[in-house]
């Protein structure tokens, strides 16, 4: 089953982002993929604010890693917000440690994730993001990865809103 959503505005993206929220555990990985200005880090900004992160979230394109607190009733007390978009091999992925950065009770999400995607395997959530070829403010996001029954659920509900 695939699972997508359609915005037609980047606040339509950003209440994307924070419904997507309710669908994170602790220790999820989910690597964001898509064009510059497909909308990732309007999605994160979304999925920050429903995690109750209080500071401002920005792109971390040029310090690749930023670290946030979250207030929630996730269980999900940090949520990293990486870019790897400036990273040119694996090695480099590798010496940021993305995968010690989810510990027991943080999420961690990869922008341009399709370059990390090897460190992680099978255990994480994909989200492809697309610009709509009709609309350029649309934005077509489509969730792949580990799904298990209970996220499908939550899933469904999320593509249909």
């Amino acid at each position: 089953m695939s699972y997508r959503r359609v915005c037609p505005s980047d606040a339509a993206t950003q209440d994307a982002g924070a419904a997507f929220a309710a669908v994170l555990r602790p220790r999820d990985v989910v690597l964001l993929s898509g064009a510059l200005g497909a909308g990732k880090t309007t999605f994160v900004k979304g999925v920050a604010r429903a995690l109750g992160v209080v500071e401002r979230v920005t792109s971390p394109t040029f310090t690749m890693v930023r670290q946030h607190a979250a207030h929630n009733d996730q269980g999900i007390t940090t949520l990293h917000h990486a870019d790897v978009y400036r990273v040119n091999s694996l090695g480099e992925v590798l010496d940021l440690d993305l995968g010690e950065l989810v510990e027991e009770d943080a999420v961690a999400l990869i922008e341009w994730g399709e370059l990390a995607a090897t460190v992680f395997g099978r255990e994480v959530l994909t989200l492809e993001f697309a610009i709509d070829a009709s609309d350029e403010e649309a934005r077509r996001i489509e969730v792949g990865g580990a799904i298990d029954a209970v996220r499908a659920s939550a899933l469904a509900q999320w593509s249909d809103a």
